[in-house]
């Protein structure tokens, strides 16, 4: 980890390893919790394996939904690790999204009390990190990790 450009969050979560990686693979499972409620997530295309699509759409109300995120899958390990990016899209064309371009990688490991989840986003400069951080990283992601720790232990 740099710690110039990346930043990272760190949660136990407390369902087994494949209960989580199924609410991370599954777009039935991925639209329930990945953006901060109140806001809902529609999955627009969404293969979890290398060169993928994640395109999602996002909505304040539940009706009018706007685009979100067009990323692509770069790794997809089974159960292990799980590596996407906005800096190209789903389509592999370079991009420049809004409001920071990142890498994430999202690792699951077995803990004692269920999974350990691991969300390292990388940045490729000390001030878009700087601008990701600010717009409240730690709030939004922690947030969405406590929503798929919510998921994936009502269905462990």
């Amino acid at each position: 980890m740099n710690t110039e450009l990346d930043l990272v969050i760190e949660r136990v979560i407390r369902a087994p390893r494949d209960s989580v990686w199924r609410a991370w693979t599954d777009p039935a499972r991925f639209e329930q919790w990945w953006l901060p409620a109140p806001y809902a997530c529609r999955v627009e295309r969404f293969d979890a394996v290398p060169g993928g699509p994640m395109v999602t759409s996002m909505s304040e109300d539940g009706d009018a939904f706007r685009p979100h995120m067009d990323a692509a899958f770069l790794v997809v390990e089974d159960g292990e690790r799980i590596v996407f990016t906005n800096a190209i899209d789903s389509a592999w064309r370079p991009a420049e999204p809004e409001p920071v371009a990142m890498t994430a990688e999202i690792t699951f490991a077995d803990a004692p009390e269920g999974t350990a989840y691991r969300a390292l986003v990388r940045h490729g400069s000390a001030a878009s990190r700087k601008r990701h951080e600010e717009l409240g990283f730690h709030e939004g992601w922690g947030t969405v990790i406590g929503q798929l720790a919510a998921l994936a232990e009502r269905e462990a």
